[in-house]
């Protein structure tokens, strides 16, 4: 019988960004899904933040080389890979010189929202698929942590819906404490429309805020994890009312079990 493939996108990952509830998840998580014997890759984005020379980052030169259109702008997408290597699991991280080079994640030095928040999401889970599928390896699920994952399930189940290596594959969304109150750029989702994508899948996303984004995000996902305490309640309702699978907090300690068993659950539901 072969092994079970995750696809887990996250945020945030230890070491490479501070510690905090998420990152530690980014980091312990594909470990354990992987001792509990499931095939991982596992995908971050390389914000400047990045040690690139203390964490041992290298490009993969045979990933790399892609440019995905933006706007109607050229973004080249470079593949960098580091290892962890006590829990043997390499981590790919996406990198763009105009979205990832700046030396902050979401805001400038003085707090502001960056403007072009909205194109780096696309970029991050763009780049991703792009190259899982240059990789040819078919994930059975696909969980994402944070709200910069989000899209994953949006471009999954348009875009890539008819490629054989996504065609059957599940989406887990985690839900976490990560809102933020500013609004992106005015009629941000007509840059998220390429081939495979319709105005009626664009309608999902019927704000520029945070909820609306989210539940968008949430419109194609097969199940739901509350991954965090104080998980904006209007997201909660929203999953727990979809019909979906969803999995309560299970606080930061052993959660690993409940996770796998649900990952489980949700992919013998194919």
């Amino acid at each position: 019988m072969s092994k079970k493939r995750v696809l887990l996108v996250a945020q945030e990952i230890m070491p490479y960004l501070p510690e905090s509830h998420m990152s530690k998840i980014g980091r312990f998580l594909p470990q354990k899904t992987q001792e509990s014997g499931k095939e991982i890759r596992v995908f971050m984005p390389r914000f400047g933040l990045v040690n690139e020379r203390r964490n041992q980052l290298h490009e993969v030169i045979r990933l790399s080389g892609m440019n995905l259109i933006i706007d109607e702008i050229d973004h080249p997408l470079i593949i960098k890979v580091a290892s962890i290597q006590q829990a043997r699991m390499q981590v790919y991280f996406i990198e763009n010189e105009d979205y990832f080079h700046r030396k902050f994640i979401f805001r400038d030095k003085g707090k502001k929202f960056f403007s072009d928040n909205d194109e780096r999401t696309i970029f991050f889970s763009r780049g991703v698929l792009e190259t899982v599928k240059k990789l040819g390896w078919a994930p059975d699920l696909i969980h994402t942590h944070g709200w910069f994952a989000g899209l994953l399930s949006f471009y999954v189940k348009t875009v890539y819906k008819d490629n054989p290596l996504f065609q059957h594959a599940k989406i887990i969304l985690s839900l976490y404490n990560d809102g933020f109150d500013e609004s992106f750029v005015k009629d941000y989702v007509h840059k998220m429309k390429m081939n495979g994508v319709t105005e009626e899948d664009l309608a999902h996303f019927n704000g520029d805020d945070y909820v609306s984004f989210m539940k968008g995000a949430m419109d194609f996902a097969d199940a739901f994890i509350i991954g965090d305490k104080n998980v904006n309640k209007e997201l909660i309702d929203y999953a727990q009312n979809s019909g979906k699978p969803v999995l309560d907090y299970q606080g930061d300690e052993n959660y690993f079990e409940a996770y796998n068993e649900f990952y489980d659950q949700i992919i013998e539901n194919n």
